[in-house]
């Protein structure tokens, strides 16, 4: 009777955002929502970077953001970093290597930073050509990607993913929806691939960091089972 009688115990307290939501598929979306507005705020910030250095060049008619920024872009750069940020957290369960390095804010802040540096040094530095620029930069993203991730995984998504939004920018060229000053990869700048590849890294650890707040949960809830 006294083992009856005994009160089960209070729920452990969980992460941030998560704690009220315990199902999968609304974990998924407050994720997808937090990682794409943070992909909205690091395309006007990054796309800011460009157009005051004459990098990039949008035709009159679609100058609507205060950022001198076409109003497409933010909302394409979420909708990827969306999907980059679900699905990393996702290879890496599917291919049964869970990322353990550097699995903190901090380390994730950092990530970021650096990031924000390699494209401000893509838009601001002057080099003496652009091959030194885009060894410089690829140096820059490989490092970033053994600083802050080091995962099999993260290097073929950032390659893959490097590879799909070059081919993209180079259609959206090609077809006259923008156009970069001076390009010397076809439509584009050779540095190019090098930033999304670093973008895809950074939006990656951003990802899995959001994704830590589930694990928390169902992790918490099983041992209250």
């Amino acid at each position: 009777m006294a083992e009856n009688d005994a009160k089960p115990p209070l729920p452990k307290k969980c992460g941030p955002y998560i704690s009220s939501v315990t199902s999968h598929g609304m974990n998924l979306v407050i994720r997808g929502i937090v990682l794409f507005f943070i992909g909205v705020f690091l395309a006007l910030v990054l796309n800011l970077l460009q157009i005051q250095r004459n990098v990039t060049l949008f035709p009159p008619d679609v100058i609507t953001s205060i950022f001198s920024s076409a109003w497409w872009v933010p909302p394409c750069c979420g909708t990827a970093s969306a999907v980059i940020g679900l699905l990393y957290p996702c290879m890496d369960r599917h291919l049964g290597e869970p990322h353990k390095f550097k699995r903190e804010w901090s380390s994730v802040m950092r990530c970021v930073a650096v990031f924000v540096g390699i494209n401000h040094a893509s838009a601001k530095v002057d080099f003496a050509n652009n091959i030194q620029l885009s060894l410089t930069l690829a140096a820059l993203s490989i490092g970033l990607w053994w600083t802050f991730d080091r995962s099999r995984s993260g290097f073929g998504l950032g390659i893959g993913i490097a590879f799909l939004a070059t081919l993209v920018s180079q259609l959206l060229v090609y077809n006259g929806v923008y156009q970069y000053t001076s390009p010397d990869f076809l439509y584009v700048r050779s540095w190019l691939p090098c930033i999304f590849f670093a973008g895809g890294i950074t939006m990656g650890n951003i990802g899995r960091q959001l994704a830590m707040y589930e694990c928390k949960v169902i992790a918490e809830k099983s041992h209250e089972d």
